[in-house]
Formats: structure tokens, sequence, C-alpha cells
């Protein structure tokens, strides 16, 4: 131990080098997590925002939302017996408010249930994302394929479909708009995977966001940029201590014929290991979590603990198995080999 202080005193510029690139490769996989997860929000709340379940479309829809229609007797004979069980559709569409502007929403409307609003013909409650662009409580929305008019009678929070936010309108009132008596989805709060329907899909929560349009895409793309990052930190310190350790064959060699074991030189490196990336991880951690509290309300990012605590144990797993391969050539190391190569 007192080795590896030592040494990171006598090297100071060298290991700052080090600290300072883990350091700002940590801080930019916590900022690009945190975007992840906000645009998984922002994709998908109505969706990860349900229970654990099983959803359900039409087998010939080939697993695209939009193409799935729910046979009425199928609908009511799945409902009948599943009592939790309830029928939903979502169809991107916009909203004219009073100063004729469109908005674009994601109507939503679904049989009766506790997962979403109800709401009365001619009513609709819609993400509050809407209230800060001028919507408020009252006011009287219309659609072009909508014969009457829609007043806002509530808001709900982070309810955000494809992007956009959500409006919940009466079945009746979706009907009219999209032309259609059947419903696009069903959902059974709990089920199993074992629960068969002819003529439907059966998707876990997990397996039906990857049906959301760019949902797939947007995640997969983000979510290889932050292994890209950690794999690249763990190189990093794999080159490094390999680099050190070159240098100090001829030490290593002294160091064993004085009856030092590996072992300890494996620790040594280790808590040089550890020191760097604990402080590297403590400033960058702290600097995303002031951003996560000063992101601009337009944008999508929500860096969690779990997440926070998640990737910081993978940079500390990374970092330790990068400097055990570097030390690898430790344990070849010969004492009079390694004394007499340092002379040279």
């Amino acid at each position: 131990m007192n080795i590896a202080w030592k040494e990171i005193k006598k090297n100071k510029v060298r290991f700052l080098i080090l600290g300072s690139i883990v350091f700002l490769i940590s801080l930019l996989t916590f900022i690009i997590a945190g975007l992840a997860n906000g645009l998984s929000q922002d994709n998908a709340a109505l969706i990860k925002d349900l229970p654990k379940g099983q959803f359900y479309m039409s087998e010939d829809a080939d697993e695209t939302i939009n193409l799935s229609r729910i046979d009425s007797s199928t609908q009511n004979n799945i409902l009948n017996k599943q009592k939790e069980a309830l029928a939903f559709s979502i169809q991107m569409g916009f909203l004219n408010d009073s100063a004729s502007k469109q908005r674009s929403v994601a109507f939503v409307t679904s049989t009766d249930s506790k997962l979403f609003e109800n709401v009365n013909e001619g009513e609709i409650v819609v993400d509050r994302s809407l209230k800060e662009k001028g919507i408020q409580i009252g006011d009287t929305l219309t659609n072009n394929q909508y014969s009457g008019n829609f007043i806002v009678k509530g808001f709900v929070d982070q309810k955000k479909f494809s992007h956009a936010p959500v409006a919940y309108i009466n079945i009746e009132d979706y009907k009219e708009i999209y032309g259609t008596d059947e419903m696009q989805l069903i959902f059974i709060p709990g089920g199993e995977s074992t629960q068969v329907f002819a003529g439907l899909q059966s998707f876990s929560k997990k397996q039906f966001l990857h049906t959301i349009p760019s949902y797939n895409a947007e995640q997969m793309t983000l979510n290889m940029i932050v292994w890209f990052l950690v794999v690249i930190s763990g190189m990093l310190f794999a080159i490094f201590f390999y680099m050190m350790n070159v240098q100090k064959i001829g030490l290593y060699g002294i160091l064993k014929a004085l009856g030092v074991k590996t072992s300890a030189l494996f620790k040594m490196m280790w808590t040089q290991m550890v020191f760097i990336t604990l402080i590297a991880l403590s400033i960058s951690v702290s600097l995303s979590q002031v951003f996560n509290m000063i992101a601009p309300e337009g944008m999508p990012f929500s860096l969690t603990n779990v997440t926070t605590v998640q990737l910081s144990l993978i940079f500390l797993l990374i970092g330790f198995i990068g400097a055990t391969l570097s030390g690898i050539q430790i344990k070849k190391v010969e004492p009079l080999q390694a004394i007499q190569q340092g002379e040279v």
C-alpha cells in the first residue's frame, strides 16, 4: 500500500493525466446514459408506467401497432374472462387550440380501467407539457376529423408516446375521428405469456416497447455509445498500466528478490487503479447530477441514482480487468533477469 502511494506522489503528472481522461470519459458516459433514459421516457412513458403484464395485437399486424385491429367478439371474450384486462388504442393526430395552432398529440382511448384516464364524450385530458404551451383547463380544442369540440378537463404528468404528449379521449370520440369500431390492443395486467388467444400475438412489456417506432433504434444507438465508452476506459487502464509495468521491470525484479510476493505487486496496481477511478467518478457523478438538475425543461434528460451506481460499478470492474490484464507480465518477471534488464 505504501509503495502504491509513493509511486502516485512521485509520478503525479502521469496519474493526473490518466485520472483526467477517466473523468472525461465517465462524465460523457453518464450524460449519454441520462439522455438515453430521458429519450426512453419521452418516447414511451405511457407504456413504461403500466404494470407488468401481457400486450396483445392482431397477428396480421406484423408487430405494427397502427395496423393492429382486435375483432370485437375476441375483445369481448377476453374482457369477460379477464376482469382486469382492458382494450385500448393509440393513434397519432393533431389538436387545434383557440388560436388555430396545431398541436401534435397521441390520442389514447380505452375501455374502463384505472390504468388510463376515463373521460366523457367531448372531454379531453392531456399531458402537462401542453399546459406549458398555453393550454388551460376549460379551453376548447378541435380536430379536423371531429364534428364537435373537446373541453380540456385536466392534465396528467409525464405521459408521452413516440415523443408526443398523450391526449385521452372517449371511445365514441375516437371512433368518430378514426372511423373504426375496433380497438388496436389488449392489455392484461399480471398476465403470463402462456395465455394464448387465437389470432393474437402476445408481447411482454419489454417486447412491446420495441414495437414502438424509433424506440429500438434510438435506444440501441445510445446504449452502444455508452458501452463503447466503457470499453475504451478499460483499454485505457490496460495500456497505461502496461506501459508503467514495462518501465518498472527492473524495480519488480528487485522487489521480488527482496521477497515481495507477486500478489502484493498486483494489490499495489489495483490500489492505484481504485484510487484514480474513485476520484474521477466522484467528480463526474457530481457534475452529471448537477447537469440533471439544471438541464433545460425541453431536454429529455433523466439520470437516476440506480443508473449512476450501476455505471460506476461497471467502470470499477472494467478498470480492474484492464489493470489486471496489463499486470500479467508481472507474474512472468524473473528477479535476476529483470535486474539485468534494468541495468542495460
